[in-house]
C-alpha cells in the first residue's frame, strides 16, 4: 500500500498469479481499509494489481478445494461478503483502476468500488459458472450497474467484455489508455479529495441508501450449498486439473 498526500493506493499483489485473490486477501483489504479510514490523512483510495496483465482474475479456485465441511465453505463466503461491503460502505472514495482481467472476485470487487476506470486492455468477466458456482456478490450489485439482463448474460455465460463493452453498459465509466490508467487515477483521486470529506462520505453513503445487507446472507446460504453440490466439486477439480468438467445437475 502506498500513500502520497491525501490519495492512498491499494495494489493487489501477486502478478504470477494473474493477482488471484488467496485465503488471507479477505482480512488483509479490510485491516487495510480501517487503517486508511482511521489515520485522518487519506481522503481517496485507488485499487489496483500489481504487473500488465490483470486487475485480479478472482478468487483462488485451487484454494476452495482445502474446504472440506459446510461450516468452512460458510466461513469463507461472509468473509468474501465482508470484504466487499468494507469497500462499498466505506467513507472513503474508492477507485478501481482496471489494468487488465477482472475476472470473478476480480470484476466483484470493481463493482464493489465507487468508480471504475478501464485501461483499453482490460477484460470483465463472472465465470463462475464454469466451477459450477455463481458470483455471490456479483449477483446482488451487477443488476444496478449494468442491468438485469446484461448480468445474467455473463453469468449463464461466462462471456467476456471488452473495456469498450464495459463503458457502454456501466460497468466502467472510463476507460483509458493503459499507459495513462494510473496518472487518471490519480488526477481523479486528488480532484475527489480536494473536496469536503464529510460530504463526499454523506453523499456516497446517501447514493448507497438502498444497498439491502440482508441479501447477504440469501447469497452466503446459496454459494454455500452450491459449494457443497457435485457439481462445484467436478468444476473445481475439472479446473484444477485443467480440463473440462462434466455437470450432473446435483
Amino acid at each position: 500500500m502506498e500513500s502520497d498526500d491525501a490519495v492512498a493506493t491499494l495494489t493487489i499483489d501477486d502478478p504470477a498469479r494473474l493477482n488471484a485473490m488467496g485465503r488471507t486477501f479477505w482480512p488483509e483489504v479490510r485491516e487495510a481499509l480501517a487503517r486508511l479510514e482511521s489515520d485522518g490523512r487519506t481522503r481517496a483510495l485507488i485499487v489496483t494489481g500489481a504487473g500488465e496483465k490483470a486487475f485480479s482474475a478472482g478468487g483462488d479456485i485451487a484454494s476452495f478445494a482445502s474446504l472440506t465441511d459446510t461450516a468452512a465453505k460458510r466461513e469463507f463466503q461472509r468473509d468474501c461478503m465482508r470484504t466487499f461491503a468494507a469497500v462499498e460502505e466505506s467513507p472513503l472514495p474508492v477507485i478501481a483502476a482496471v489494468n487488465g482481467y477482472a475476472m470473478g472476485g476480480g470484476c466483484e470487487l470493481a463493482l464493489a468500488c465507487d468508480i471504475v476506470i478501464a485501461a483499453d486492455t482490460a477484460t470483465f468477466g463472472m465465470p463462475e459458472t464454469a466451477v459450477g458456482l455463481v458470483p455471490g456478490f456479483g449477483v446482488l450489485r451487477a443488476p444496478s450497474a449494468i442491468g438485469r439482463h446484461w448480468t445474467k448474460l455473463l453469468m449463464f455465460t461466462g462471456e467476456r467484455v471488452d473495456a469498450a463493452t464495459a463503458l457502454r453498459i456501466g460497468l466502467a465509466q472510463k476507460v483509458v489508455p493503459a499507459a495513462s490508467l494510473m496518472d487518471t487515477a490519480r488526477e481523479l483521486a486528488a480532484a475527489i479529495a480536494a473536496k469536503a470529506p464529510l460530504a463526499i462520505a454523506a453523499g456516497k453513503g446517501l447514493v448507497n441508501r438502498g444497498v439491502d445487507r440482508g441479501e447477504f446472507d440469501h447469497s452466503t446460504a446459496a454459494l454455500t450449498a452450491l459449494h457443497a453440490t457435485d457439481d462445484a466439486a467436478e468444476g473445481i477439480a475439472a479446473f484444477v486439473g485443467k480440463r473440462a468438467p462434466t455437470f450432473e445437475g446435483r
